[in-house]
């Protein structure tokens, strides 16, 4: 459970470090870290779903939005990548 909370939150303190970014590649080195804290938040509520069976439904809504997350990070990380190009 406390490395659910832990992943869970890197993703928010992540994203706002690379809000502060210094460059296009500090951000994307850092929303891509975010993104990582995503899909393990994501790994966490899978077996949260296994071990709380009566808690399926909430824990499913946490993991769309996490999934949500992943992907609005992925698209930034790949934005922000061909403007490097």
């Amino acid at each position: 459970m406390s490395q659910l909370v832990r992943s869970g939150t890197s993703i928010g303190a992540n994203y706002m470090e690379a809000n502060a970014a210094q460059s296009i590649r500090d951000f994307i080195s850092k929303a891509e870290i975010a993104r990582k804290e995503a899909h393990e938040t994501e790994y966490w509520l899978d077996l949260m779903q296994e071990l709380v069976p009566n808690s399926r439904n909430t824990i499913q809504s946490l993991k769309e939005e996490v999934i949500s997350i992943y992907r609005i990070l992925g698209g930034m990380c790949k934005k922000s990548k061909q403007r490097l190009i």
